[in-house]
């Protein structure tokens, strides 16, 4: 299994649990449909209204890839939909967090490409405005760089710097693997009292 689909099986919750590095995305970002995916980033700056560094970033994305797009937080165009979505499919791209909005929601949810963002616009955008595709970007007040690791889920979007990834999948499968345990000794009789050796005369 692959780096990304290792981290993307953990989720976000058991990654921020044993990753010290991992940092939330503080935006009211959620995905089109329930998804789950994680990969390096590539980085994308968008002038609000225009869309063509997005174009620019997924012709120039590799397989695996997520593109992380600074779109300044503006709800007022949809600079990414449908015809976009499947572009990023063919090429590989495992999915894209926006800080806007996009369009053509149902479509894109049923080619089962994970999008998330900030909300929904069917208005149009321009394609004249380069952008900046590569450089850091700023979400949330984070900083993102590209190359940095983003594992998104319905839970939270986290980013862990590139050179974290490996130990924070091999740290988070421990974790795993002891919580399994301990459900097993929940559905054998236990209380998570016990489990967790907890004083007894607390329970209720």
């Amino acid at each position: 299994m692959s780096l990304a689909a290792r981290l993307a099986a953990l989720g976000t919750a058991t990654i921020g649990e044993v990753a010290s590095e991992a940092r939330a995305i503080d935006l009211p970002l959620r995905a089109l449909a329930p998804a789950a995916m994680a990969g390096p980033a590539i980085t994308v700056r968008c002038r609000p209204g225009d869309n063509l560094a997005l174009h620019r970033a997924i012709a120039a994305a590799t397989a695996g890839d997520v593109l992380v797009v600074d779109y300044g937080g503006s709800v007022a165009s949809g600079p990414f939909g449908e015809i976009m979505a499947l572009a990023c499919q063919l090429r590989g791209i495992a999915g894209m967090v926006i800080d806007g909005s996009v369009r053509d929601s149902t479509r894109i949810a049923a080619l089962g490409f994970p999008v998330f963002c900030r909300g929904l616009n069917i208005r149009g955008t321009t394609k004249q405005d380069r952008g900046d595709v590569g450089a850091p970007v700023t979400l949330g007040g984070m900083l993102v760089r590209q190359g940095d690791f983003v594992i998104a889920d319905a839970d939270a979007i986290i980013v862990l710097p590139a050179g974290q990834a490996e130990a924070a999948a091999t740290a988070g499968e421990a974790r795993v693997a002891r919580e399994d345990a301990m459900m097993d000794r929940l559905r054998a009789g236990e209380t998570t009292l016990q489990i967790l050796g907890l004083n007894e005369g607390d329970e209720r």
